[in-house]
């Protein structure tokens, strides 16, 4: 209830004042888009229109706007002008098109944000170093709210969450599908990172990676009612990736999810190796989750990107306590319906799976461990999990 009365009350506070309706230039319309942000309360792009966006744009500082996307905007697909100018970050070395920023924001209105993807899908093929825009990023913002928008065909992550306070996205629709023999990568639904208090809800993605990733020192998180088709799971992690670094993910809640035709459903993820960081993974509840022809329904992973080799000689540093695991059922692509392998010496404690009901797509149902002692009433269905 008071999460509703917030986005009600934030959608007043931005819906009055000076209203500036654009009207597309032929050309860059990123400087008149830019320019009426800074002056506007609220900022309308109409619908049947189409704003063509040649260069990055920076919307942090905003106070009280409203961005009503009726139409479309579109990144113009110059490869050469991104890789050298869009904003950069250090993590994951990340570059993205549009920071949206400040306090008290709204980004509504049935419109759409076109990535303009399939230059950069069929980029990528052939240069896997190459560093591709994420469409946006919620940078630095405090009382943001996205909501009633479609995006397509982001060249890399479609949301960055960075280092925000209180941002929640409603009914977002997400698609990534390459029109050629390149496929799409790293099209992530949402990352959030160095933030706290996010909300994503009543939304559907069709993409080819993460369709929630909560990176390091993300915390109170609420995802729900999501319907995710050809991803890599709702996703703590990855975590512990660089040297000196202790990350933090704590209080995340995933329920009412369906995933389809993806590689993992629930999925916790760490770095093991002899330079990586550390960290702590708590109080993590997937409940209600729905799988259909997924590879690993349930996983923990603390040898992420890592040989046994390495993970046996330099385990995670990444401890992972109080988890659930509540009420997955469905179908798994194979035999294996559930992977909870964790580094030796108790880096996994209090992990509970309740009311697991899966089925191999292939086979008998397998389901794997190593280094845990589960809690739960669905211990039986882990003959090996008690050996640590």
């Amino acid at each position: 209830m008071f999460r509703l009365l917030y986005v009600l009350l934030l959608t007043l506070l931005v819906a009055f004042g000076q209203r500036c309706t654009l009207t597309p230039s032929g050309g860059d319309d990123g400087p008149q888009f830019l320019a009426a942000a800074a002056s506007c309360d609220t900022v309308v792009i109409p619908v049947g229109e189409e704003f063509n966006i040649a260069t990055r744009m920076n919307m942090t500082g905003l106070t009280n706007t409203h961005i009503n996307l009726e139409g479309t905007i579109r990144f113009q697909p110059d490869i050469s002008y991104w890789t050298g100018n869009a904003f950069f970050f250090d993590f994951q070395d990340s570059i993205t098109f549009w920071l949206l920023g400040g306090e008290n924001i709204v980004l509504s209105g049935s419109g759409t944000l076109d990535g303009a993807g399939q230059a950069w899908y069929d980029a990528f093929a052939s240069n896997s170093s190459l560093l591709r825009p994420i469409i946006l990023t919620v940078y630095q913002a405090k009382n943001a709210l996205v909501e009633d928008i479609h995006m397509v065909n982001s060249p890399m992550w479609f949301n960055l969450v960075y280092e925000s306070n209180n941002v929640t996205y409603s009914n977002i629709n997400i698609t990534a599908v390459s029109t050629s023999k390149n496929t799409i990568a790293n099209t992530d639904g949402w990352d959030i990172y160095r933030s706290d208090t996010v909300v994503i809800r009543d939304s559907t993605i069709l993409n080819g990676d993460d369709c929630v990733s909560f990176k390091p020192n993300t915390t109170n998180v609420l995802v729900s009612n999501l319907s995710c088709n050809g991803s890599h799971g709702v996703s703590v992690g990855s975590l512990g990736q660089y040297a000196g670094i202790f990350d933090i993910v704590e209080n995340i809640t995933a329920t009412d999810i369906s995933m389809s035709n993806a590689e993992n459903g629930a999925r916790i993820k760490a770095w093991a190796g002899s330079d990586v960081g550390s960290g702590i993974v708590k109080n993590i509840t997937f409940a209600n989750f729905e799988v259909s022809n997924v590879d690993n329904p349930i996983v923990i992973d603390q040898c992420y990107e890592t040989s046994s080799s390495q993970c046996s000689e330099f385990p995670s540093n990444t401890f992972i306590e109080d988890v659930w695991f509540n009420d997955v059922f469905g179908t798994s692509s194979g035999a294996t319906v559930a992977s909870l392998e964790c580094s030796p010496d108790d880096r996994c404690s209090n992990i509970n799976v309740n009311d697991l009901n899966l089925k191999a797509g292939k086979g008998t149902a397998k389901y794997e461990c190593q280094n845990i002692v589960l809690s739960g009433n669905s211990v039986d269905l882990f003959p090996d999990c008690t050996e640590t």
